[in-house]
């Protein structure tokens, strides 16, 4: 992203957005269309409520290729690549036209999450425990992280707030509901397993791109991790180190799905706790 461009982008007010359809509003949002709500624009972009441009800069250009376009390019180059003027490239317009459709790049990053998100799928059959459901939602929620890395990179705008983000909500919301906990419980319950999935998918992702930026498989890695810290690690300075390295664990690379496994069922142990004690945030 070049400097000061970001700034360039994002000082346009809003405009018409092309409305979308993969969600519908309720209550009064119908009756703010075009920007004139208290809504943002990219909120009421993705919940479809905002008018089409009455005149469009060129035939066939719409909200959905202009996203489809940002979308693509962040897969293949990075969310750095994604910048008004290179989506409007990509799609043979001029950088101008895209701002009848989208007021700034704030927006479009919106509207990127929720496309590259999607619908949650159905995560567990009828009569699966809160924890089968809650699992299921953390392990759908990975790979949706996995499948589009540079989602870990969008800077996080406020509360989920469009379509597809109160579905997957709405999906651990419902998951939790048999607990017994109550509402402010269950609310945190979500965000602290939606704050594990994204670290660990931040995490993982760091570090397989320094694998990647080596000849070396993975296990190698780690061995020679391992040797260098047996080299440099004095036993009395770091005795604990010293008990971790001879036992060999960090000799061998564990499958990233493992390390999340692992750490997703210690999350939920702790919340069957509180569910035992039907305890809440106090």
């Amino acid at each position: 992203m070049a400097d000061g461009e970001s700034g360039r982008e994002d000082e346009r007010g809003a405009v018409p957005a092309g409305g979308r359809s993969n969600g519908r509003a309720s209550g009064s949002a119908e009756g703010a269309v075009g920007g004139g709500s208290f809504l943002p624009p990219a909120i009421e972009a993705a919940w479809g409520v905002r008018e089409r441009p009455t005149k469009g800069p060129k035939p066939g250009l719409t909200l959905d290729r202009i996203v489809g376009a940002a979308v693509a390019l962040a897969s293949a180059e990075g969310l750095d690549a994604v910048s008004m003027g290179r989506v409007a490239k990509e799609l043979g317009v001029s950088t101008m036209s895209l701002y009848r459709y989208v007021s700034a790049k704030s927006e479009l990053y919106v509207l990127m999450q929720e496309a590259a998100t999607g619908a949650p799928p159905e995560l567990s059959p009828p009569g699966t425990d809160w924890r089968g459901a809650m699992a299921a939602w953390a392990w759908a929620m990975r790979e949706v992280y996995h499948r589009n890395l540079w989602l870990l990179r969008v800077p996080v705008a406020g509360p989920p707030a469009t379509p597809n983000m109160v579905a997957w909500w709405e999906r651990a919301l419902v998951a939790l509901e048999g607990t017994g906990l109550d509402e402010g419980s269950v609310l945190s319950v979500t965000m602290l397993v939606a704050g594990y999935v994204k670290n660990e998918a931040a995490m993982t992702a760091d570090l397989a791109a320094v694998v990647a930026a080596g000849d070396d498989p993975p296990e190698e890695v780690m061995a020679r991790y391992a040797r260098t810290l047996r080299r440099l690690a004095d036993p009395e300075a770091y005795p604990a180190v010293t008990r971790v390295l001879g036992s060999g664990v960090l000799d061998v690379a564990d499958a990233p799905e493992d390390e999340f496994r692992f750490g997703l069922d210690r999350i939920l142990d702790g919340v069957a706790v509180l569910v035992a004690g039907k305890g809440t945030r106090s």
